[in-house]
């Protein structure tokens, strides 16, 4: 039975794959980022089939059974390499605080801004594929306009607070990565942060856009403004609970492991 890693060497690895995200050539990067956006439209179409084919028969209990049909695209993220924005935020910034110099800082910053909008450029461009009459089931259009109305509906503040719990959620996921071994409890994390992020719904801002978008296209009466101020939202929302919360926390566990020599 393999010993589980202390916090420092979690840190330690997080750092590793950190550097290697930063390294990354600004063509393997726009790929990766890509790849990633139109990838996570396959979990937001399923959830929309699967909650669809299920409220029926099952009332609320659709709502999780799409959530378990979301979670696979999370997956084909972890097992692709392919990476979203705030996938991005835990194991970059460990490499960054490890080098303390300034040069991975002016990395860090272009490894998120061509994150963030390859993201949305490849789920968009996708997303206009599933938009064609006839490609989904019936019943799923309306699911997954639904879903965009009721992101639209809610407050600044919950759309906020749901975004913090998204953030953190998936800066969590780097960090058990992190942890363990075999390309197995890999899937199994990522399925779990999956179907966490779909239940509640939280909002990670490159899903809850993509979401809106694909809600638009299915005739969810949302305009461009309302969609601008749900990015910002939910950016500074996944920024605070990424970042702000599971990231620093984090690094100040590691550094303490370090000065008691664990």
């Amino acid at each position: 039975m393999s010993v589980a890693p202390t916090p420092s060497e979690i840190f330690r690895r997080s750092a590793n794959e950190g550097e290697r995200r930063l390294d990354q050539s600004l063509l393997e990067l726009v790929s990766t980022a890509f790849i990633a956006g139109f990838t996570i439209i396959f979990g937001i179409v399923a959830l929309g089939i699967v909650h669809a084919a299920v409220e029926p028969q099952a009332g609320q209990i659709a709502r999780i059974a799409g959530a378990l049909a979301f979670a696979p695209g999370v997956v084909f993220l972890i097992v692709g390499r392919a990476e979203l924005f705030t996938e991005n935020f835990f194991d970059p910034a460990a490499a960054v605080v490890q080098r303390r110099e300034s040069r991975p800082v002016r990395q860090l910053m272009r490894l998120w801004a061509v994150t963030f909008v390859l993201n949305l450029i490849g789920g968009t461009l996708f997303a206009l594929v599933f938009a064609v009459p006839g490609v989904l089931p019936e019943g799923a259009p309306e699911a997954l306009r639904r879903v965009a109305e009721e992101i639209a509906a809610r407050g600044a503040w919950a759309g906020f607070a749901s975004a913090v719990v998204g953030g953190a959620l998936v800066a969590l996921l780097s960090f058990f990565l992190a942890a363990v071994n075999g390309v197995g409890s890999r899937i199994a994390m990522a399925y779990l942060v999956g179907f966490l992020l779909a239940v509640g719904p939280f909002d990670h801002v490159t899903v809850t856009v993509l979401h809106v978008f694909v809600g638009i296209l299915f005739g969810a009466g949302i305009d461009l403004g309302t969609v601008a101020v749900i990015m910002a939202i939910s950016t500074a929302g996944n920024l605070v609970g990424g970042v702000g919360l599971v990231t620093l926390s984090h690094v100040a566990q590691a550094r303490g492991a370090d000065e008691s020599g664990e």
